[in-house]
C-alpha cells in the first residue's frame, strides 16, 4: 500500500500530484516513456494535446494490467511536453485517471520528441501490491 505525504512546512500541491509517495512491500515496475501511439504504432490525436494525453495514460494502464496493476499503483511520473501551456490545460484528464494519493510528478517542457507530431511523453514507476502482482508469461529475466 502506498501513502502520500505532503509535508505541512512546504507548499501545498496545487494539482493532481503529491510531494512524496511512500511505497510498501510490493513489486516495483518501471514504466518506459509512453507517447500517443496506438497498438499498431500509429500516432493518435495529431495536434490535439488532450487526445494524446488520454492515449499515453491508456498505454500506461495497458502495460500495468497484465501484471495485475492499476493506475492507482503509479507512485511517480515524469512528463515531457513540447507545449507546457497546452499540457497544463489538460489537468482534468489526470483527475479522471488518478485519485489521492496522487503520484509524485515532474513536468518539463522540451524542444522536441522523436517525432514532431508527438506532444507528450510520460514515464513512471508503479508499486503493485504483492498479493495482486502476476508475472506476465512473456516477461524475460534480465541478465545481470
Amino acid at each position: 500500500m502506498a501513502h502520500s505525504f505532503d509535508p505541512p512546512d512546504i507548499w501545498a500541491p496545487f494539482g493532481a500530484f503529491s510531494q512524496s509517495v511512500i511505497v510498501g512491500t510490493g513489486q516495483t515496475v518501471l514504466l518506459k516513456g509512453q507517447v500517443a501511439l496506438d497498438a499498431s504504432g500509429q500516432i493518435v490525436g495529431e495536434g490535439d494535446m488532450g487526445q494524446q494525453v488520454r492515449q499515453v495514460l491508456r498505454n500506461l494502464a495497458d502495460i500495468l494490467a497484465p501484471m495485475g496493476g492499476r493506475m492507482s499503483d503509479i507512485v511517480a511520473l515524469n512528463q515531457f511536453t513540447t507545449d507546457i501551456s497546452a499540457f497544463m490545460a489538460c489537468g482534468e484528464i489526470r483527475t479522471q485517471v488518478f485519485s489521492p494519493p496522487y503520484p509524485v510528478t515532474t513536468t518539463l517542457e522540451v524542444a522536441a520528441l522523436y517525432d514532431p507530431r508527438l506532444l507528450i511523453e510520460i514515464n513512471g514507476t508503479a508499486e503493485i501490491p504483492a498479493a495482486r502482482f502476476t508475472m506476465p508469461d512473456t516477461a524475460r529475466a534480465l541478465d545481470g
